[in-house]
Order: structure tokens, then C-alpha cells, then sequence
């Protein structure tokens, strides 16, 4: 035992020393190439003194990242992300500038540019040298991922080692990742650690599962996490009562559509025991939390959404690695685009302003972060682990799901799933590894581009409300006005379409090629008849255009009504796959539609977009050429891998007393599979229990003094 600890500390004492001489030369090297970087006397040194005073710098570099860094970072916790990212470079700089006026005589100095540009270059050697001494040392390699697990575990008074006698679970959702794209980069060698989990004898099997109608992160994590996404029709819906606009992506908004699932399961969610949510939406009840969006604007231990960033980068060489790495990827965002346009790929949209910024934001920041806490849940032998990476749906919408820059993000995501299975070859604990999506992407041109109008315009056209004359010119535009002076009976033109506008103006939202129409001045859900009186050129506008595949409204004679071109009108209750307008959408569509028709919230007119069976090929009513949200081809079908032994998901998934069901349909059903994963090592879950509503609270658990969490 004792000369295992003296060989450790020598091995590590050995590191040191190598890092800090590799970092002396690096030194020495930039202070002969950087004419503002000096490390001699203006009287000239001998190369021992030089030396000296470089061995000197960086050790002072050294010391001061190590100790000084973390707390700045901590300082900074009220500054925003992207922010902070940028910062990196100054702050480093910084440091050096310190430890240069450490170094005795006054031998060192830089000018402030030259030294973020010596900074960084020196952070990142000193980083690529510890890391591969690291990996030729599997010890020491756990101990560099595991640093800051280890403290975590000794301040809450874990034992991740205690644990180890039932498997860990950690679920790993590729957000936009459909099942036919994952087995084609499978397939093609874009993904050689997803493929070596599929081949053969290694344990893994997959299997595609049916979103609901709303095909989005939203409405599919919601489900997945929390048991329910009951009332949740598309990533942003208009709510008559309060006049509010719910966004998915709105931490506020986040956190009472997870209120709300909280109270209707009277569960905390899937990670209420021992679990860890890094990445998503919702929290999902679990207690160690990392840029959850329902958490962001919350307060207290445990509670801050950004904790794990920060953790992230009180590392100095993880900051300078994703700064610099951030840096990269918005050159490649530039330099993708650019090209893209000199070929004039078609569909296109534009890719300037933030969105470089943004999606390297998605790919590079999210993506380090998450993957490294991930793997220190993994160290403290977390039970459960819930973790969303979503670099490929951000660059899928902008570049396409099939683009060749979609594959090289795929390609990076593989690296990182590579490096967690090689992480839980040293865990306490053994963990078996679930990929999974919560909805795949559907390419094709925007509705916009295709037809010169967007959604909102049609409808106010069809409306007889005014439109931008560019709109007024397009032929959509003008098939929308003709249509409404037929219906009159008379021509619609100046100030006599103005007076048809009394009424509020519909609020008009778009979720990929899902689009919600409401009208405010209505009260409750507007029915066909009513919308016929007011406007009666607008459901015909809309069920004929060739962009639109249906619509769906409720009808006071009928009860709910598909409407589709031709006339089509088909009551809700007698819908069939299949038939009529839901014919080109394939099984399940039906199911879907009646379904979202008794949420309290649909909007008055459900409009899903055209779908091309032939093409797989559907229209946004946003500005993506990937879309997802609404019905129609891959966006419809995210995939579920699981390694083998794990009870089947069609068994898992049957409800007590129900039969097996013959495929997996819904968000709702994929949280059983994964709840009955969890109980089958850990026993059941601790749920909520009968709580008032008025005593949960947004993090999926039970407030104080409700004793319902344990």
C-alpha cells in the first residue's frame, strides 16, 4: 500500500516536471518569434539567465492558473455563456501579465495583446502534454477526469464506490439524431463507436420509435423526462386566457410546462433518485443539474442551470481548449456557408449575423461541458444520468439533416461517446450506456422560399387583412386575395379591406412545418362556422394551397374537422390512416391528430405543411431547411439503442394489465421503457405521491416540509 502511494506521487511529481519544462520551452520558442515578448534584460542575458527567467514565468503561469483562475470564474457566475467564452482569451492574458511581473529583475514583459497570444498557446500545450502523459497512464487518466467528481463527492459525503453493486444507467439523447440518419452515418463509418455497438455480438440492438404530432425537443423531452407532455401541441402556442405565447425554449415558460407535468403525474420525473440532468430542457427531478433551462432562473444549491459550466472552465485548460476550439468552429460556420453560397446549394438560407456564434455556442461549448460532466456524474457513481447534445439538430436546420456539414458534427459526437464508454471502463460503478433522440429532422425547402409568402402573410391575406405589397405580388398572395373577393362578392382593394379588419389580428406561430393560427378576440377555441363568418375565404385559402397537407378546427355542428384540398372535410372521430388528407403520412397519423385535438390549448386552426412521400421533402413555416415539429417523414421517427440484456422496450413499455404493444408510440411511452431500465437495477423509483398542486415545485420534486422526495 505505501509503495503504491509513493509510486503514485512520483509518477506525479514526474508529470509536473514535464509539463512545466515543455511549457518553458514553449516559452522560450514564443519569445523568440514575438518581437513585443520579452524574457531578457534590455542589456541581453546569457541563455542559463534566460532560462532561469522562462523556467521562472511559467512556473508563476502555472501556479496561478491553478489557483487564482478558479476563483475568477466564480466571480464571474453572473456573466452570460457566450460571454464568459470570450473572455477566456483576456483573462488568461491576464495571468501571464501577473506572473511576468513575478519574475525577479523585471526580466519579463509583453505587450496585452502578445500576451493572450502566449497565453493561449502556452495553456494549450501545457494541456495536450498532460494529457497525453495522462493517457499513457490509465490511473492518472481517471484521476484528471475524476478531480472534480472527487471533490463534489467528498463535500455532499458520497461514496461512489459504495454503489457499485447495481449498474448505473446514463441516457445520452442526440437531439435531432433521427434512426435512419444514425444507421446510415453507422453505416458509412461517420460513427465507428456507434458502429461497433450495432455489430454483431457487442451488445446493442436498435429500434425507431413514433413522436407525437409536436415532433420537437419540447414536447418529446418533456414526455421523456417527466411522464407527460399532455397539453404541449408545439414548441411555441398562443394561450387565449392569459394572452401569453408559451416557448420552449424560454426558461420561464420551461418551467411551468414542467409544473404543469409534475402536477398532472404527481411524479418528480425520471431522475428523482440519485439522478443527474445535464443539458436539457427540463430538469426531470433530478438534483445535480448543468444548463437545464426550467432551473436557469433559479436560485440555490444545486439549483444554478450554469454550475457545471463553470465547473467546466475553473479548469484553465479546458477554457483555452474551448475558446479556441469555439474559435474554429465559427471560421467553419463562415467558411461552410461562403461555400455553399458560391455553389448555390439548393435549399439555402441565409447563415450570417450570430448564428456562427450560436452554433458554435451548440458545438462545441454545450458539447464540452455536457460531455464532461457526464463523466464526472460517472466518477461519483451517479445512479441515473440524462444528458442532451444538440450540435447536429442546430447545424441540421441551417445546413440540412443529410449535409455534409450534419456528418462531420455526427462524426465529433461519436468521438465524444467514444471518450464516455472509455471513462466508464474506470467508473466505481458499472453503466450501461442508452443513446437515444428525442425526434429526427425532415429536409425541404421553407414554405417562404418556396411559395414567396410566409405563413402569417397567407393567413392575412386569406383574411383580407393587409400584407406587405412584396407578398401582395407573389401568386399565393394573389390566390389568397381573389379568394376573398369571391367569397364576398365583391372586390377587396384600399380602404374597403381596411374595414374588414376590425377584429385583433390572428396570432400566427410557426414549429418547424407545424403552424398554429389563433384569434384572440375569440373566446375559447374558435370554431369552422365562426371563422366562415368572419373571414370566409381563409380555411379554404389555406386547406387548397399546395404547401398546406391539412388543417385541423373544430366544427360546431361536426365536432373536430380535417380539413384538406378539394373540399375535403373529414370529422376527427372517423379518421384513418391512410385516407384522405392524412394519406401521404403514414400510420400513426390519425392516433396523433385526435390526440392534440382535446388538449386545452390547440390552437384554432392546426396547420401541418405538405409532405412528399416520394422525397421525404416537407416545408417550414420557419427559416430551416431541416425541420422538425409538425408530421411527415425522418422528423417523425427518432431511434432508442440500449445495450442487450436490458428487458425488451415493447415489453417494458406495456402498461399493467395491457398487452404488448406492437411498436413505440409517444414520448409518454419511451419514459416507462426508461423508468422500468432504472427500477429493474434499482428498484422503483420515488415518486411525487399525492401532492396539491400548490406544493410542487418547478424542479419536479416536492417542496419542503411535503416529505414526498427522499
Amino acid at each position: 500500500m505505501g509503495d503504491g502511494r509513493w509510486r503514485t506521487a512520483g509518477s506525479a511529481l514526474m508529470r509536473v516536471i514535464v509539463v512545466w519544462a515543455v511549457s518553458t520551452l514553449t516559452m522560450l520558442v514564443l519569445a523568440g518569434i514575438l518581437p513585443d515578448f520579452q524574457l531578457q534584460s534590455d542589456d541581453g542575458d546569457s541563455v542559463t539567465k534566460t532560462a532561469f527567467t522562462a523556467a521562472w514565468g511559467a512556473g508563476a503561469f502555472g501556479l496561478l492558473s491553478a489557483l487564482v483562475w478558479p476563483v475568477l470564474v466564480r466571480a464571474l457566475l453572473i456573466v452570460p455563456a457566450l460571454v464568459l467564452g470570450m473572455l477566456v482569451f483576456f483573462l488568461n492574458g491576464s495571468l501571464l501579465l501577473i506572473a511576468l511581473r513575478l519574475i525577479p529583475d523585471g526580466r519579463g514583459a509583453a505587450d496585452p495583446q502578445t500576451a493572450v497570444v502566449v497565453a493561449a498557446v502556452m495553456s494549450a500545450v501545457a494541456s495536450a502534454t498532460s494529457t497525453a502523459l495522462a493517457v499513457r497512464d490509465d490511473n492518472a487518466y481517471r484521476r484528471r477526469l475524476s478531480r472534480l467528481a472527487d471533490r463534489r463527492r467528498r463535500r455532499s459525503g458520497r461514496d461512489g464506490a459504495a454503489d457499485g453493486r447495481t449498474p448505473g444507467t446514463v441516457f445520452i439523447q442526440l437531439d435531432g439524431v433521427g434512426h435512419d440518419v444514425l444507421a446510415q452515418a453507422a453505416a458509412d463509418g461517420l460513427m465507428p463507436t456507434v458502429a461497433h455497438w450495432l455489430a454483431d455480438g457487442t451488445g446493442h440492438r436498435l429500434t425507431p420509435w413514433r413522436t407525437d404530432w409536436s415532433s420537437q425537443t419540447g414536447a418529446s423531452q418533456l414526455g421523456i423526462l417527466h411522464g407527460s407532455n399532455f397539453d404541449v401541441p408545439a414548441f411555441r402556442w398562443y394561450e387565449k386566457e392569459t394572452g401569453d405565447v408559451m416557448v420552449s425554449s424560454r426558461p420561464a415558460s420551461a418551467l411551468e410546462m414542467q409544473r404543469r407535468a409534475v402536477a398532472r403525474t404527481h411524479d418528480g420525473g425520471l431522475l428523482v433518485l440519485d439522478g443527474a440532468g445535464r443539458g436539457n430542457l427540463f430538469s426531470g427531478g433530478a438534483d445535480q443539474l448543468a444548463l437545464v433551462l426550467s432551473m436557469a432562473a433559479r436560485r440555490g444549491k444545486g439549483r444554478r442551470s450554469r454550475a457545471g459550466y463553470f465547473a467546466y472552465f475553473a479548469d484553465p485548460a479546458n477554457a483555452v481548449r474551448t475558446a479556441l476550439s469555439f474559435v474554429a468552429e465559427v471560421g467553419r460556420e463562415i467558411g461552410q456557408s461562403t461555400r455553399a453560397r458560391l455553389r448555390k446549394d439548393t435549399p439555402r438560407i441565409k447563415r450570417g449575423g450570430l448564428y456562427p456564434f450560436i452554433r458554435a455556442f451548440a458545438t462545441v461549448v454545450e458539447r464540452d461541458v455536457v460531455v464532461a460532466a457526464v463523466m464526472g456524474d460517472m466518477f461519483a457513481g451517479r445512479t441515473a444520468v440524462y444528458a442532451d447534445l444538440v450540435a447536429y439538430d442546430e447545424v441540421a436546420h441551417h445546413s440540412g439533416p443529410r449535409s455534409r456539414d450534419a456528418e462531420k458534427v455526427l462524426a465529433r459526437l461519436d468521438r465524444s461517446l467514444a471518450l464516455i464508454a472509455k471513462v466508464a471502463e474506470h467508473t466505481p460503478r458499472t453503466y450501461r450506456i442508452v443513446l437515444l433522440s428525442d425526434h429526427g429532422q425532415s429536409p425541404g425547402e421553407t414554405f417562404a422560399g418556396a411559395y414567396g409568402l410566409t405563413l402569417k402573410n397567407l393567413v392575412r391575406a386569406g383574411s383580407g387583412l393587409p400584407v406587405p405589397r412584396r407578398a401582395q405580388r407573389t401568386s399565393s398572395g394573389s390566390e389568397a386575395r381573389d379568394a376573398v373577393r369571391i367569397a364576398l362578392h365583391r372586390p377587396v382593394d384600399g380602404d374597403e379591406q381596411e374595414s374588414l379588419a376590425h377584429p385583433s389580428d390572428p396570432v400566427v406561430l410557426a414549429s418547424g412545418n407545424l403552424g398554429l393560427i389563433s384569434f384572440p378576440d375569440i373566446a375559447g377555441r374558435a370554431s369552422l362556422e365562426q371563422l366562415d363568418r368572419r373571414h370566409p375565404a381563409l380555411l379554404s385559402t389555406l386547406a387548397n394551397h399546395p404547401g398546406i397537407g391539412f388543417l385541423l378546427v373544430r366544427s360546431e355542428s361536426h365536432g373536430s374537422v380535417v380539413l384538406g384540398p378539394g373540399g375535403a372535410r373529414i370529422p376527427v372521430a372517423e379518421l384513418r390512416d391512410g385516407e384522405g388528407p392524412l394519406a401521404p403520412f403514414g400510420a400513426g397519423t390519425a392516433a396523433a391528430v385526435r390526440r392534440t385535438d382535446t388538449f386545452p390549448h390547440v390552437a384554432d386552426v392546426m396547420v401541418n405543411s405538405m409532405y412528399d412521400p416520394e422525397t421525404g421533402t416537407v416545408h417550414a413555416f420557419e427559416e430551416q431547411i431541416g425541420s422538425h415539429g409538425g408530421l411527415g417523414g425522418e422528423q417523425s421517427r427518432p431511434f432508442l439503442l440500449w445495450p442487450r440484456g436490458m428487458t425488451d422496450p415493447l415489453d417494458a413499455a406495456a402498461a399493467e394489465g395491457e398487452a404488448r404493444p406492437a411498436e413505440l408510440v409517444g414520448a409518454e411511452t419511451v419514459h416507462r421503457v426508461l423508468r422500468r431500465w432504472l427500477s429493474d437495477v434499482s428498484g422503483p423509483q420515488v415518486p411525487v405521491g399525492q401532492v396539491p398542486v400548490g406544493q410542487v415545485d418547478g424542479a419536479g420534486g416536492a417542496a419542503p416540509g411535503a416529505g414526498a422526495r427522499s
